[in-house]
């Protein structure tokens, strides 16, 4: 098994770990968070209405919940390295194929896109659980800020790259295929580098010895069922924003570029606020109070959007950092409520199973909202619903105790 970090080990071993996850968080992203501003473009080419519109952006996410629960064995046969260097090729050409013309390629790269970022989500916390066993919170704030500041440039440079390109929506969207590449080489170089780190063969890196309650599933545990609950509302939550919000606030007379570029801010003050938590859970007795924070700083940041939209700005900021810091505190409590590597990819394809199908609901749910009510302020009464029920599951998955869910 891949051994923990210890002090006597090389300089060069450290920077290789660190780096190969960092780059890795920087491709899970900008293929998602850049359609949202150039939606209603690729609805002008395509001839695709709302709802359709609202179907292609949750087809990752249904891909999401269809390939979790897969991943697990076929790290086991690949093991985790393998697994994940062949997601990074794998996303990248999904996300070309996406932008060659013609809607058979456009549906085809998306659920492309899903199937290897799916992996890419499952086993991320099972290597930060794997080879930061005592800085699961440190390094998971770590890569869930640079996800969230990757995804806050692609939703900025969306519109501006749409419009400087030759291809339009196509050639801005075909531009984020380059994280993955440079991702990609980065684990190659990683696998060959510490290849006698992993010698004891494929399968090992994700299986563990079985656990106290050997008659207990995971999908049998209450625990594991809270930590799903927070991963799916705020999954959805997040998804209805990086969807819709640019869409919402066009209508409502702001520019294009401005409306993009509020994304864009949205997920900067995510990926801030997200890290200032994050680097600081590790001393804390739970993450009860974070969870119910969090929740009720979204339904805030609603309510303001509903009746002060004139400072709309103050309004994405404050949602910006909720959304930022709750997707990190669900992939926190993914790895804090387990005991092994091989239990964190359990749970973590569960909550991420579940969790983006119940995602994939928000952007469709957000679109036919629209079109039946003609007004955003469905949406939004959606949202303050939503985010008073992550408020509550990451209550209780916030509580400090661990799942004691067998691993097959």
């Amino acid at each position: 098994m891949t051994p923990t970090l210890t002090r006597s080990e090389s300089r060069l071993a450290r920077v290789i770990i660190v780096l190969g996850v960092v780059l890795i968080a920087t491709s899970m992203r900008p293929a998602l968070t850049s359609v949202g501003p150039v939606l209603d473009r690729i609805g002008l080419d395509t001839g695709l209405p709302a709802t359709g519109l609202g179907l292609l952006a949750a087809v990752p996410l249904l891909a999401f919940a269809a390939i979790s629960p897969l991943v697990h064995q076929v790290a086991v046969r690949w093991g985790i390295d393998r697994t994940l260097l062949f997601a990074l090729l794998l996303l990248a050409v999904g996300v070309g194929t996406r932008s060659i013309a013609g809607p058979v390629w456009l549906w085809a790269g998306t659920m492309i896109i899903g199937t290897a970022i799916a992996v890419i989500n499952v086993l991320l916390p099972a290597v930060v659980k794997r080879d930061f066993p005592g800085q699961v919170p440190r390094m998971t704030a770590s890569y869930s800020a640079v996800m969230n500041g990757s995804a806050a440039v692609a939703s900025g440079l969306s519109v501006p790259l749409a419009d400087l390109l030759p291809a339009d929506w196509r050639g801005a969207l075909v531009v984020w295929s380059g994280p993955a590449l440079i991702a990609a080489i980065a684990w190659l170089l990683r696998i060959r580098v510490l290849r006698h780190r992993a010698s004891a063969g494929p399968g090992v890196p994700v299986v563990a010895p079985r656990p106290v309650d050997p008659e207990r599933t995971m999908w049998r545990s209450a625990l594991a069922w809270q930590v799903t609950l927070t991963m799916g509302l705020q999954s959805t939550i997040f998804y209805i924003l990086v969807t819709w919000l640019p869409t919402i606030e066009v209508d409502r007379g702001l520019p294009p570029a401005l409306a993009g570029l509020h994304l864009l801010i949205m997920q900067v003050a995510g990926m801030v606020a997200g890290w200032t938590i994050g680097s600081t859970l590790s001393r804390w007795r739970d993450q009860r109070a974070v969870g119910v924070l969090l929740g009720a700083g979204m339904i805030i940041a609603m309510i303001g959007i509903l009746v002060a939209p004139a400072v709309i700005l103050l309004w994405v900021i404050i949602a910006g950092m909720c959304s930022g810091s709750s997707i990190m505190l669900a992939l926190t409590v993914i790895g804090l409520r387990t005991r092994t590597a091989a239990q964190t990819t359990r749970l973590s394809g569960m909550a991420q199973s579940v969790g983006y199908l119940m995602a994939a609901g928000g952007p469709i749910a957000g679109g036919w909202l629209h079109t039946v009510t003609g007004d955003w302020q469905a949406v939004l009464i959606l949202i303050i619903v939503l985010a008073a029920g992550h408020g509550t599951a990451g209550y209780l998955a916030g509580r400090n105790r661990h799942t004691h869910a067998r691993v097959d």
